[in-house]
């Protein structure tokens, strides 16, 4: 199964740009996927940092709006069957969101809770435009944080 996995994140290196946005995807949706180390080799072989920081916030947004518009269909047993989410954690998650509106959607970046957030969100019917610049803003920074800190520790370990 590593090899396997290996070489899926050695195709997505291989696609550049595009295989950044699709580990992302990949990654902000409830699928258990690390884009980080695409978005590091990238970095590493040379590509614009601020590019594909940019491709892995948009793939992680529009893998974090599948989350959203999951939940906005209303199906449970979906959810519950194929997403290996419990309805409790959903249910708690929806009365914690309740009244605090789309903004919310910031912390969709969050490991564990990000996926139940934007289930969430949906379900609660909140303001689409808002969910999204939310969670994009959120995810932004999430990836400009990590590549900072993950470059920071490979300059210090390759001195």
């Amino acid at each position: 199964m590593d090899a396997l996995i290996d070489s899926l994140i050695q195709l997505l290196i291989d696609w550049g740009y595009l295989g950044l946005f699709m580990s992302a995807l990949l990654a902000g949706s409830v699928l258990p996927f690390s884009s980080e180390l695409v978005l590091v080799a990238l970095v590493k072989v040379g590509l614009s940092p601020t590019l594909c920081v940019l491709s892995a916030a948009i793939g992680n947004t529009v893998g974090g709006l599948t989350c959203y518009y999951l939940g906005r269909l209303g199906k449970t047993e979906w959810i519950e069957k194929y997403l290996k989410i419990r309805q409790e954690k959903v249910e708690r998650m929806k009365r914690f969101l309740q009244g605090k509106g789309a903004l919310m959607a910031f912390f969709a970046f969050l490991p564990f809770v990000g996926e139940a957030i934007a289930i969430a969100l949906g379900f609660l019917r909140s303001n689409f435009a808002l969910t999204t610049a939310a969670m994009f803003t959120g995810k932004l920074l999430r990836y400009i944080a990590m590549l900072w800190a993950l470059q920071g520790a490979i300059s210090v370990v390759t001195a």
